[in-house]
């Protein structure tokens, strides 16, 4: 018999949390493993060993539900999966999602029996999951069947399944794993991180600025230029 999905339900609505825990312990398949209502409760509790699946919000009171993605994809050698539950299907947030390689996007409000049917295709692919579907890159249709009905499968590989020239997606996925979710970097912080030239971290910074996934500000000191800093981009 397969085993039940263990679910971190993460929403800073109390009712929420309590309707969605109601959902999944309606499901045959599924139980609730835990439910929090902050972005860091969220990063300590998805990083244990009985959570297999987070339906997580991206409007959280401490840290984005985004840098919450991130955080959850440096823990451990096999993180849980994620299900995006949000209001939010502006392109930015969406691409940032995605970018973190998220298992489904569902877009409130939604009733049971659509959400019933998401997380059931979710475990039917869990168990047995489509090779042919999991090693393609990502097109603009699945992209537009995301806001259209709030579900889509999302490749095993980056967002980006082509990166500019010079851009590796190994350093690339290195450098977005050196930032911090809560504190804003320089290039140089990345470079001395990743053991890479100032120059390159600041290029791999900039693609994912680029992408939307990181956010770019500036810190005046006293005299000289203004440093600049990275860090995730907000969720909402």
């Amino acid at each position: 018999m397969t085993p039940a999905v263990r679910v971190l339900i993460v929403d800073d609505d109390p009712h929420a949390r309590a309707l969605h825990a109601r959902f999944v312990a309606d499901l045959d398949g599924f139980s609730v493993a835990a439910s929090v209502g902050t972005g860091l409760a969220a990063i300590e509790v998805g990083g244990r060993e009985d959570v297999d699946l987070i339906l997580l919000d991206l409007r959280l009171p401490d840290v984005s539900g985004i840098e919450v993605l991130h955080r959850i994809r440096t823990q451990g050698a096999s993180p849980p999966d994620v299900i995006v539950i949000s209001s939010s299907r502006d392109q930015i947030t969406v691409r940032q999602a995605l970018a973190g390689r998220v298992a489904g996007y569902l877009i409130k409000p939604f009733s049971q029996e659509v959400f019933a049917h998401r997380l059931a295709v979710y475990r039917k692919e869990r168990v047995a999951p489509d090779p042919s579907e999991r090693d393609e890159g990502l097109a603009q249709s699945e992209v537009d069947r995301l806001l259209e009905t709030g579900r889509v499968r999302v490749s095993s590989q980056s967002a980006d399944p082509k990166p500019p020239k010079g851009i590796s997606p190994v350093t690339l996925e290195r450098v977005r794993s050196a930032l911090d979710p809560v504190v804003p970097a320089s290039a140089a912080d990345i470079a001395e991180r990743c053991d890479m030239s100032r120059a390159s971290a600041r290029r791999y910074l900039d693609h994912l600025v680029g992408a939307g996934v990181v956010s770019r500000s500036h810190r005046y000191g006293k005299r000289g230029r203004p440093e600049v800093l990275y860090r995730f981009a907000p969720g909402s």
